[in-house]
């Protein structure tokens, strides 16, 4: 019997995974609880232990990026030992409640013209004549409901294995449903309906209009022939040249036919990265006449010089947490009345303490004396004044919170990842200076775990390590401040009505203006600049 495997619920925001790495093979015999897969999410990475023992078979390969719920692979358990083939099946996975198979047509036509097969059984639920119905699949951990934004196929229309029905939108993304059997479409949800999780939204009449029958016309038979001798020398299956539902969608826009695509997946099918390369083939030139050719010959023969240096490009997939990135970055800016205020701080009194103090400090506290802690100090007795700027939208609600969870940006080898100081109001000098040593070490190594990147009431980022001047740094959904350091830089400034050289940095807030008044923010900052530039302050309280 076989089992299954779906990719599970890995965290309440995370809607899919891609397959980093398959560690076990097609065909493996795995063992209960052995790890077989890496996943990777936008946030973290994670290992797909095997739920049972048995035969592994792959479904998803390496790159793909499946959603939650979706199955990745199945395990065999009856597989071990078995000698004889099995008829070819294409297995189809209900998303919710139950698992069924569709015997693909051009096997049964095969099997009837093979007397020593036999004709393969119809699996209950999935055979002609039996309706299946097509249920709203679990998208996502916090989502109960989504709307059907548009029918792809119209009621009444033949349908195939893994075709794309219809485009589901949530609250947070768009998904697409594909059809679980091969058959005719009866729609049930119309469009701009919201329908529940595990509500039926359609029907498929499996095997009605396919033509398929127990006694096939000569014609049928003789046809299937070639296509039998065809699977059995392993040159094409029924998947050789058949598109995904996300690859068929990138080839429809790009108006190229699926029979001018060479498929790198499993049996030949063609995924959804060999869709984004494909391109489409140039269109046959006129004939040109003998006369005109004549001249154009001439003219090709002096050819035009060559740009100097490499024209060389290139094409690489996205990662899912650069897409996440960047779609959290537009949705910020499109979803938000962003505006930042600017200050300047001197800096020369935070570094003579730390050439003052900072072996001492290490040789007790066992970590440096850096400027984050400093700041991150500074920001969370800010915070408690001007609650505002630690606060957030929530539907017509404002949350105010007592606590100052502050987030970190940490460039990690993947791209940028924010992890949360908790409580870093009740934290010294020391213990916030741990902390951060603590999580820049687990981003640079990709270990963060969700529970240690979400939550975050406030951000603080520093271009400055990377020579930044100034700049206006994004808001951090569902934040609504965040405090942008930069490099110091040794400037004139009039100190007591004289000019000095003194290390100066300029400081940017970027706040939401729906929650957060021009008065708060100015404050905000200002008050950061004076305890910064009286480090005294920080220790004293006031």
């Amino acid at each position: 019997m076989a089992l299954d495997i779906k990719v599970p619920v890995v965290g309440e925001s995370i809607t899919e995974v891609t397959i980093a790495k398959w560690l076990k093979q097609d065909g493996d015999q795995v063992a209960m609880d052995e790890v077989i897969c890496e996943l990777e999410s936008d946030k973290a990475t994670f290992e797909l232990p095997a739920e049972a023992a048995g035969i592994l078979r792959i479904v998803a390969q390496e790159g793909d990026t499946i959603a939650i719920g979706e199955v990745i692979c199945t395990i065999d358990g009856a597989a071990q030992g078995t000698s004889a083939p099995q008829p070819t099946t294409v297995s189809t996975q209900h998303s919710l409640t139950e698992s069924k198979s569709v015997t693909d047509p051009q096997s049964t036509v095969a099997a009837e013209n093979t007397p020593s097969q036999g004709i393969p059984n119809q699996p209950q639920g999935g055979g002609a004549g039996q309706t299946l119905d097509v249920k709203i699949p679990t998208v996502g951990e916090s989502i109960s409901e989504v709307t059907i934004s548009k029918w792809l196929k119209a009621d009444g229309d033949q349908v195939s294995m893994d075709e794309v029905l219809c485009e589901l939108e949530s609250d947070k993304a768009t998904f697409e449903l594909p059809a679980e059997a091969a058959g005719v479409l009866r729609i049930v949800a119309q469009e701009g309906e919201t329908v529940e999780i595990g509500a039926t939204i359609c029907r498929i009449e499996v095997g009605a209009g396919s033509g398929v029958s127990t006694a096939p016309a000569p014609q049928t038979v003789a046809a299937a022939q070639p296509a039998q001798a065809a699977a059995t020398s392993g040159a094409t299956t029924y998947a050789s040249g058949t598109p995904s539902p996300a690859a068929g969608k990138i080839l429809s826009e790009k108006g190229i036919n699926a029979a001018d695509v060479n498929g790198t997946g499993r049996d030949g099918r063609i995924t959804k990265e060999d869709a984004q390369n494909a391109q489409a083939r140039p269109a046959a030139p006129a004939p040109q006449p003998a006369a005109a050719a004549a001249p154009a010959a001439k003219e090709s023969a002096a050819p035009a010089p060559a740009a100097p240096g490499s024209r060389n490009s290139r094409r690489e997939k996205m990662t899912s947490l650069r897409k996440t990135v960047a779609r959290r970055l537009v949705a910020v800016k499109n979803e938000t009345a962003m505006l930042t205020t600017f200050n300047e701080v001197d800096m020369k009194p935070i570094m003579d303490i730390r050439a003052k103090y900072k072996d001492k400090f290490k040789e007790k506290h066992e970590v440096g004396l850096g400027f984050m802690s400093f700041f991150v100090k500074a920001c969370t007795v800010a915070l408690q004044e001007w609650p505002a700027v630690n606060a957030q939208i929530d539907g017509a609600e404002i949350v105010y919170n007592d606590f100052c969870d502050v987030s970190i940006a940490v460039s990690a080898p993947k791209g940028l990842v924010v992890p949360v100081i908790r409580n870093a109001e009740g934290l010294s000098l020391d213990g916030i200076e741990k902390e951060v040593v603590r999580l820049a070490k687990r981003a640079r190594e990709n270990k963060l775990g969700i529970d240690e990147m979400t939550g975050g009431t406030f951000t603080i980022t520093n271009g400055g390590v990377f020579g930044s001047m100034m700049s206006t740094p994004i808001i951090n959904a569902p934040q609504s401040a965040i405090l942008g350091m930069h490099n110091i830089v040794n400037r004139p400034v009039a100190i007591n009505n004289q000019v000095e050289i003194r290390p100066m940095m300029y400081l940017a807030l970027s706040y939401d203006h729906r929650i957060i008044d021009g008065r708060e923010s100015v404050s905000f900052l200002v008050r950061v600049k004076e305890l910064l530039e009286d480090p005294m302050r920080l220790l004293l309280g006031v």
